[in-house]
């Protein structure tokens, strides 16, 4: 088959979404040149698309890449020593920031048996579920900051929040300590930490940008696997207090490295610091931001059901709990490989595509897979393969994002998309929890809205990507 390039998709130039070409037809790219005089990013953005059409004229073997009209391709590094320092900080901080709060399940059942064994299941759940609401539901204001003000600031208030809130854990005995220092002080901590490491990472790549986000994506999986079973051990040799304690001190240790290392390329634009009330609503005033904001709702949705309930759903049809324990870390091990792969191939296929085809095959599996699952060997399969395909999900969620958005905006436009599915990863685990209780116990309703949220919101994301480059099978967006 003919590869199709982003130039046919409407030839004539005429401003339709997608289209890169803002020159006549009789116009050759290489008789634009840029004024020495500072441009503005307004100038710059519409320069770009003339350098995108020449890039896709390229003898390669990946699919031909439709460009944003936003993207900025003229002076990205793509790789050096400072650049991929950034990548190793921002690593760093995605493994104690979500990392960590992918070990919330360890805390709900200690929690239910020792700490807090006079309270029920469904008051302690609010501990863990504040945490997921603050660690996301802050997201527009810390990106404010960050595009106002960079990410060295705040990252630095983000650490200090992060480690005294699980200081303070560490002292706390009773319900409300434990809601205030865990779900609410470290959370905001978190959201502070992860969201400025993903920012940043745009100015520093544009061709290898998939890659990049799928390596420090990684470390989320990777704090998944090692902080649970971490946690659980400690508890267990020098108890809870200092299990807290330990865990900080990893965290402080991994934050200084992020502190030192994760920049931005482009410091804050003034026009940054004047951004209006109508600059502000913008993007919910544009088709494709509206759109991906609701596929990322929906398959927030659809991602943390299994996540929350796939340990208690492995014991009730036979696993045995000492291997139903071990059932996190193999997904998020799993999610490691799928994050990296995810990452590999957006750079090549798309960002765009990867996403949706994996989060298509996470809704599928959810249905066709973890619905008849009755024994180990099923669950276990299960785990795995969703594990992969759902990695794309936190790998490219902020690559959605930067794809359709102006680079002096990023950090507000990331923080609008996990606003939003903060709400959905709230509500997930208590529509879930009723879905259950209505099916008087069976998985099989809880099952069937995991897998239509994900359809749906694969489904959002497939219609911006049509809107963007046409009815085209093979382009790259």
């Amino acid at each position: 088959m003919k590869w199709v390039s982003s130039e046919n998709l409407h030839p004539e130039g005429d401003g339709t979404p997608g289209n890169g070409g803002i020159l006549s037809s009789g116009t050759s790219a290489s008789t634009l040149h840029l004024p020495e005089a500072p441009v503005s990013d307004e100038k710059i953005n519409s320069i770009q698309d003339v350098q995108a059409s020449s890039s896709t004229t390229h003898s390669t073997t990946d699919l031909p890449e439709v460009l944003s009209t936003n993207e900025k391709i003229d002076s990205v590094p793509d790789g050096g020593l400072p650049a991929w320092l950034v990548v190793l900080g921002a690593w760093c901080g995605l493994f104690c920031s979500l990392g960590w709060l992918n070990s919330i399940g360890i805390f709900q059942s200690y929690y239910e048996t020792t700490l807090l064994h006079q309270y029920s299941a469904s008051a302690i759940s609010w501990i863990p579920s504040f945490e997921i609401f603050f660690t996301f539901v802050m997201s527009p204001i810390i990106g404010q900051l960050y595009d106002r003000f960079g990410p060295r600031f705040v990252i630095l208030g983000g650490s200090f929040l992060h480690v005294f809130g699980l200081m303070m854990a560490s002292l706390s005995t009773s319900y409300y300590q434990l809601l205030l220092s865990q779900g609410v002080c470290s959370a905001l901590g978190i959201c502070a930490i992860f969201q400025p490491c993903m920012s940043c990472i745009p100015s520093w790549f544009q061709r290898k940008r998939g890659i990049a986000y799928g390596i420090i994506s990684s470390g989320t999986s990777l704090g998944g696997v090692i902080f649970p079973i971490m946690v659980s051990r400690l508890i267990k040799v020098v108890g809870y207090a200092w299990s807290m304690r330990i865990s900080a001190f990893l965290i402080l240790f991994l934050l200084v490295i992020v502190n030192l290392t994760v920049k931005t390329r482009l410091p804050p634009s003034s026009q940054t610091h004047k951004m209006s009330k109508k600059t502000l609503l913008q993007p919910l005033k544009e088709i494709t931001m509206i759109l991906v904001v609701l596929g990322f709702f929906f398959l927030t949705f659809g991602v943390f059901v299994p996540i929350n309930y796939l340990v208690v759903q492995a014991t009730k049809v036979g696993m045995s709990s000492n291997l139903a324990q071990y059932l996190a870390p193999i997904l998020n091990a799993a999610s490691l490989f799928g994050r990296l792969l995810a990452g590999v191939l957006s750079d090549r296929v798309g960002t765009y595509n990867v996403l949706m085809i994996a989060c298509y095959l996470a809704g599928i599996f959810c249905l066709a897979l973890w619905i008849p699952a009755a024994n180990t060997a099923a669950v276990m399969a299960f785990t795995i393969l969703f594990g992969m395909t759902s990695g794309a999900y936190i790998a490219l969620a902020a690559a959605l994002v930067v794809r359709i958005s102006p680079i002096r905006e990023i950090g507000y436009r990331t923080g609008l998309l996990f606003f939003i599915g903060a709400f959905s990863g709230l509500t997930a685990s208590p529509i879930a929890g009723a879905i259950l209780q209505r099916e008087d116990g069976s998985y099989t309703g809880m099952q069937v809205f995991s897998g239509a949220t994900l359809l749906v919101g694969s489904s959002f994301i497939l219609v911006v990507r049509i809107y963007k480059t046409g009815p085209v099978l093979r382009a790259r967006f």
